[in-house]
């Protein structure tokens, strides 16, 4: 199984394997957001890692993605995935209950138009929840280029520089700051219901350092009942939409 290496660069690494950190995101959405038997869209769904988690607790879930490729291999295990771009969603309006975004916000061509999509196809009272890197972390995740060498590891201290200056090593992702999510959901007919941080699940530690992933674990994940919870790898947000703008 492979992904081309540019699309991999754009688009960011999809998840081939299921493992603790993706589990603790799952049941982070679930203590907010009853999934049983709703009508659920994962935005970006790459592979199909969280549909097939989704699909545990609902018949109805759809997964949509930019990338031919990953839904050919997607569509190897499942059914209802979509080809298609945020900005334009293939689904009529008011459709589903919850529209799913795991780290894909930051890869769109347009997010504005994203979020207005989003809430299109969201039913009033129904729910978009986001993961999204958060700009106040110490690392950038998604590799950095040095000229036109594209290098795929962590770069500390990046993403506190300015725009002029970190765009200049990751042109090809986004990292937000708390007041630029609320800029792009205001005046869109919904409201913000939970916005918290969350840190890695450190996984690929724990491959190699059970012990060091355990530490890690213990402590930042106490962090996120403290104010530095700013200092998070991923903002996560849970929108209710509240009216068709």
């Amino acid at each position: 199984m492979s992904i081309s290496e540019d699309r991999s660069i754009t688009l960011g690494h999809p998840s081939y394997v299921w493992r603790a950190g993706q589990e603790r995101r799952l049941n982070l959405v679930r203590s907010y957001v009853p999934l049983e038997n709703k009508h659920i869209l994962d935005i970006g769904c790459g592979l199909g890692t969280y549909i097939k988690r989704f699909l545990d607790y609902s018949p109805h879930v759809y997964g949509l993605d930019v990338d031919e490729e990953r839904l050919k291999i997607g569509a190897m295990n499942l059914t209802n995935l979509a080809l298609g771009k945020s900005e334009t969603l293939p689904f009529k309006d008011n459709t589903f209950d919850i529209t799913f975004m795991n780290e894909v916000l930051e890869h769109v061509e347009d997010d504005v138009e994203t979020v207005k999509e989003v809430l299109r196809v969201t039913r009033p009272g129904g729910h978009v929840v986001i993961y999204v890197p958060n700009r106040l972390y110490l690392f950038e995740t998604h590799g950095f280029y040095l000229g036109k060498r594209y290098i795929f590891k962590l770069l500390p201290f990046i993403n506190w520089f300015p725009d002029i200056i970190r765009n200049k090593f990751v042109p090809h992702a986004r990292a937000y700051l708390w007041r630029d999510l609320r800029k792009l959901f205001r005046g869109t007919g919904s409201q913000v219901k939970i916005h918290t941080y969350v840190y890695p699940g450190y996984d690929n530690i724990a491959a190699r350092h059970r012990a060091l992933a355990f530490i890690l674990r213990k402590l930042t994940y106490t962090l996120e009942n403290t104010p530095l919870k700013k200092f998070g790898l991923s903002h996560f947000l849970i929108v209710e939409k509240v009216e068709t703008p």
